[in-house]
């Protein structure tokens, strides 16, 4: 039931409407929980591996696929947390060690291809002893890998912490917490279990006793635990809080007051050069209430508190992409003067506002500005 579930919700979440990448970071993370599940309930079927075509498939089909759900956790977390974070191939290096998960099955069409090329007799004994060997010890790096990402993903959420906005559009900060502790309890239930399971004289005497249920019964329960609170969180996703906030409008002349303040600080005190700049420090500059902020951007702009603030960036650093000041400065180097804090980031934004590429509006205006 866990990993019927497990799919379900994957499914859900990859094929939702809201084509979030956290949606999808986490849909394949629960996916990868409920294969595994899948395969533990398989290994208990009488039929399973009952014929010689069946025992050939389940050797060559992977369900069991752990090194990438460290850098998919961790990934997804950055995804909820930092809206603008897009996972481009410079980080595919990241899910490399799935290789490790895919040595019996390497192993095996190896071994396949040579039976029936001739290469090597029917006698599978040797064959069958190291894959049963090395998915033994294979579990040692991934909980060291999954170990390795909760560690980073905890250094991730308490510096997102630290800028913690108290807004409407405040990052799920308590659901991370959450997420990550309820993993660290795992991972401590799985050493529990990992340590016996390495040692040649308890190992059966364990899996005789518990059988790998210690680690799947939590898995599924995960996996219920992820889809109630993906169903929670879509409630409150800025998308149905919009909805939520337009229900009572504010008066036309507190709406107008709040435009001329938010513009104010933006043309006057430049707030937006600031990095760090976020909802609740806008609010402290404005004396605007957060929600009234979020309002006013929303239903009277149209805008998301990234975009108003990303507009002035854009102005500003195409103002000084043709000025003087650009023989002396990269482009990365005069956008985060501008405020912006990566590189993805105002590329994005720039090609969003301006229609193209920093580079691209350079060449257009490069006869005008007089720069290559």
């Amino acid at each position: 039931m866990g990993s019927l579930q497990g799919f379900i919700l994957s499914c859900l979440l990859f094929c939702s409407k809201n084509k979030r990448q956290a949606n999808r970071l986490l849909a394949v993370f629960t996916f990868l929980i409920a294969l595994a599940c899948l395969n533990l309930y398989l290994i208990h079927q009488d039929w399973y591996g009952s014929t010689t075509a069946l025992r050939v498939i389940f050797s060559m089909v992977p369900l069991v696929i752990v090194m990438p759900l460290g850098p998919l956790l961790f990934f997804y977390i950055r995804s909820t947390l930092e809206p603008d974070f897009v996972l481009t191939g410079k980080y595919r290096i990241y899910f490399y060690p799935v290789i490790l998960d895919l040595v019996p099955q390497i192993t095996a069409g190896i071994y396949f291809a040579a039976l029936l090329t001739g290469v090597v007799k029917g006698n599978d004994a040797p064959v069958g002893n190291f894959i049963d060997t090395y998915n033994t010890y294979v579990d040692v790096p991934r909980w060291i890998s999954l170990t390795v990402y909760l560690y980073l993903s905890v250094r991730y959420v308490s510096s997102i912490r630290r800028k913690e906005s108290t807004g409407i559009h405040n990052p799920p900060l308590k659901w991370m917490k959450q997420l990550i502790g309820g993993f660290l309890i795992f991972q401590c239930i799985w050493l529990l279990h990992l340590i016996p399971y390495l040692i040649p004289r308890y190992s059966n005497a364990l899996l005789d006793w518990w059988d790998w249920y210690p680690l799947y019964i939590p898995l599924a329960i995960i996996i219920y635990w992820l889809g109630i609170k993906e169903y929670l969180l879509a409630r409150n996703h800025p998308a149905h809080l919009k909805k939520m906030v337009s229900a009572s409008r504010l008066p036309e002349a507190a709406v107008q007051e709040a435009i001329v303040k938010l513009k104010m600080v933006m043309e006057k005190d430049r707030l937006y050069l600031n990095v760090d700049l976020n909802l609740a420090i806008l609010s402290e500059h404005t004396g605007l209430a957060p929600k009234v902020i979020s309002a006013v951007l929303n239903q009277q702009l149209n805008k998301s508190f990234n975009e108003f603030v990303n507009e002035y960036r854009v102005a500003e650093l195409k103002d000084r992409l043709l000025s003087s000041v650009r023989e002396s400065r990269t482009i990365a180097g005069l956008a985060y003067e501008c405020g912006f804090n990566s590189q993805s980031t105002f590329q994005r934004a720039f090609k969003a506002v301006i229609g193209s590429t920093p580079r691209e509006y350079l060449a257009k205006n490069a006869v005008k500005s007089g720069f290559d």
